[in-house]
């Protein structure tokens, strides 16, 4: 049997992005070579996979990926932000969207503190994080 491990996205002495060069089939034996651009998902790692799969599973429930992370709802809503960011799907000068905080608010989804700390910027920055 033979071990897969995930392929490094990074080239060990520069640190530039890897491409892929030649992929295989280990059934027939078939080989195609060329450039190929890695998938965004490929560039996570596992925390972010975690993330992403915590969130599936919620079906995009944030107060779900807060209880599994076991911090603020701030937080949970930045992590997710920064984990866009990172597969190129948001952008990092992304700013609070002021009716969604208030929306949750009243929607009971988000207490008065998650309200006010989403507002003011920050991430909740105690003890949960």
């Amino acid at each position: 049997m033979t071990t897969t491990h995930r392929a490094p996205t990074a080239c060990p002495v520069c640190s530039h992005d890897l491409i892929t060069l030649r992929v295989g089939c280990p059934s027939c034996g078939t080989e195609i070579s060329g450039q190929f651009e890695p998938c965004r998902f490929c560039r996570l790692d596992a925390a972010d996979v975690e993330l992403l799969e915590v969130f599936l599973r919620s079906r995009g429930n944030l107060r779900d990926v807060q209880a599994h992370l076991g911090v603020s709802y701030p937080t949970a809503r930045q992590r997710f932000t920064d984990l866009l960011v990172r597969m190129g799907l948001g952008d990092s000068r992304d700013q609070v969207d002021s009716a969604s905080v208030l929306r949750d608010l009243a929607a009971g989804r988000i207490s008065v503190d998650d309200a006010e700390a989403l507002l003011e910027g920050t991430t909740g920055g105690g003890a949960d994080d």
